[in-house]
């Protein structure tokens, strides 16, 4: 069995990376590169390899930096099976959908004011595109060992990072290799804990937080009451960038908890998003991913989903009116790093006030507009325009959906014995501090993924 690592290598976006068992080619995730202008045209480059050549795919879970290029990989090329947990497969349609939507409407605006001597813009897929690579998915339980080509088997576990999020084991030659894909901190509501794997011969996996620890979940709770009690004082709004899938639910889910001691039903709260119904309904179907309490407070009053004054808004313009909203609105939208989505349309129009709060609630990677925010800029520029900082900017690591250098640790500490291990999915000063600590305490001396990159397992 042989490794090549070609995305999510010495960057967090771009997941991707080719296995080699049993004379066949299997790859692990097709992830969209996010950040610069200039990291992103890297996703109109050619695959690695002749799409057509490749047997099969298999993803690990639904966010666009694991999957958002699948559709271009089946338009140029590869008619594999493409392999999933149930829920992420029902994900996929609303995520990547989404995805080609986004793309064809930039391509329209820019083409529509470029000017004369400038080439036409074309999006990376459309949602054609998606529909052709859609018929391909192939859905798995957790679970549930399947021979997905003569000579190699898979086996999903839960990675608690997001509803159908999987860690992945790869059977072939005779040689056991396990992908993490991302794995999520223990006690986050509404999905269970990370799963533990006892043996393999190779570990990938990732790294995000490789170098820091989160802050206590209590704690994280508290801050994020005290953001809004103060921002419900000084008469402004909150804006939340929150990808569709993961932190938006978990966000929804203790606005439920705290409703009462946080007066949550004093506020305007906006899921600003055409994917917003879709994903409940995936939810809705999944029960039996939740953790005992999220089944406890779905049953419960006020339902996560369902809160009284919760305004799930669909069209362009019923996102357009929040912004006439000066004060009194807690809006959540995409994309999470702030990188485009209708996220930016709100931020325009709340920069430049006061008395207005931006929390970031996840992983903000470099290059997006949400990391030159978190870093402190005082002017943006956002459509073509710059836009003055006057917000206040809080960010609330503790409800991350990646879990942080302790948990990295614990879930690497539970195989026995240690197996060689490279680092993905960080950036190198992550993957520095944990390569570090797993030395220190294991002996092993871990790898750091560099594009082009091959091992043999």
């Amino acid at each position: 069995m042989q490794v090549h690592f070609h995305g999510a290598a010495g960057m967090v976006t771009g997941s991707m990376h080719l296995v080699e068992a049993a004379g066949k080619q299997v790859m692990l995730d097709c992830g969209m590169i996010q950040g610069t202008v200039e990291a992103e045209a890297l996703n109109q480059a050619e695959f690695p390899c002749d799409p057509s050549t490749l047997d099969a795919l298999v993803l690990s879970h639904a966010h666009i930096d694991h999957v958002g290029r699948v559709p271009l990989l089946v338009a140029r090329g590869f008619r594999g099976p493409i392999w999933a947990q149930e829920a992420t497969a029902e994900l996929l349609p609303i995520m990547l959908l989404d995805s080609a939507s986004l793309q064809e409407s930039e391509a329209e605006r820019h083409n529509r004011k470029r000017k004369p001597h400038e080439p036409e813009m074309v999006p990376l897929y459309t949602r054609e595109d998606v529909q052709t690579a859609l018929e391909l998915v192939k859905p798995l339980p957790y679970h549930a060992r399947t021979e997905i080509l003569p000579g190699i088997e898979i086996y999903f576990r839960d990675a608690g990072h997001i509803l159908g999020s999987s860690i992945v084991e790869v059977f072939g030659d005779g040689r056991k290799l396990v992908f993490s894909g991302d794995l999520g901190p223990k006690g986050t509501p509404i999905l269970r804990d990370p799963e533990s794997v006892e043996q393999a011969d190779l570990v990938l996996m990732e790294s995000t937080y490789g170098d820091r620890n989160h802050r206590d979940r209590a704690e994280t709770i508290r801050e994020l009451g005290g953001i809004l009690d103060e921002a419900w004082r000084e008469k402004g709004n909150v804006l939340i960038p929150a990808f569709a899938v993961g932190r938006t639910q978990e966000l929804l889910y203790w606005f439920a908890r705290h409703w009462d001691e946080w007066q949550m039903s004093r506020w305007q709260i906006f899921l600003d998003s055409p994917m917003a119904g879709k994903v409940v309904k995936v939810y809705d179907h999944h029960h039996d991913l939740f953790d005992a309490d999220a089944q406890a407070v779905w049953r419960g009053t006020p339902n996560p989903f369902r809160l009284p004054n919760l305004h799930v808004t669909e069209s362009p313009d019923e996102s357009m009116a929040i912004n006439r909203i000066e004060g009194g609105a807690i809006i959540i939208a995409g994309n999470g790093m702030a990188s485009g989505g209708r996220i930016l349309h709100h931020l325009k129009h709340n920069l430049g006030r006061r008395q207005a709060h931006v929390v970031f609630v996840g992983y903000q990677a470099q290059g997006t507009l949400g990391r030159r925010l978190v870093d402190g800029a005082k002017w943006v520029r956002i459509h073509g325009r710059d836009y003055r900082v006057n917000a206040q900017r809080h960010t609330v690591g503790g409800l991350s959906a990646h879990t942080d250098q302790r948990g990295l640790l614990a879930w690497y500490g539970a195989f026995q014995p240690s197996p060689p291990v490279v680092l993905v999915h960080g950036e190198d000063t992550a993957r520095e501090a944990l390569a570090g600590e797993i030395h220190e305490r294991h002996g092993i001396e871990a790898e750091l993924a560099q594009p082009g990159m091959t091992l043999q397992v």
